[in-house]
């Protein structure tokens, strides 16, 4: 999952940019936002945002458990929002694409627009 600057249009993809979406392509859609519906899983996405860390800079990073960071880290791999390499006795983890962050900024811009518009109703 790196980048996606320079790859060709996928099949499924019309020529608006936007994909035909097949219910098998919805089902793996969905699989990917539930994956990302989990705060810790977030959060350690967001650790790794800037460069890449290890188990225990992870744990350091989000306060969480290392059984919880590892569970996390196995599903965020499988899915292929991040990637691994081993270096001795560690494993380091890194943002296999930035992509994902520009869903985060939409989502975080969107909240942002709500609140303000819920304290403008509110006011």
């Amino acid at each position: 999952m790196s980048s996606t600057r320079g790859r060709s249009r996928s099949r499924r993809q019309r020529a608006d940019g936007r994909y035909e979406l097949t219910p098998g392509l919805l089902e793996l859609v969905a699989e990917r936002f539930k994956a990302l519906g989990e705060p810790a899983r977030l959060s350690i996405l967001n650790a790794l945002r800037e460069r890449e860390l290890s188990v225990s800079e992870i744990m350091d990073e989000t306060g969480l458990g290392q059984a919880n960071v590892s569970k996390h880290l196995q599903m965020l791999h499988t899915l292929g929002f991040v990637e691994r390499r081993r270096d001795g006795l560690y494993v380091y983890y890194r943002i296999a694409d930035d992509d994902i962050f520009r869903l985060c900024d939409m989502m975080c811009g969107r909240i942002e627009r709500e609140t303000r518009e819920r304290g403008r109703l509110v006011s």
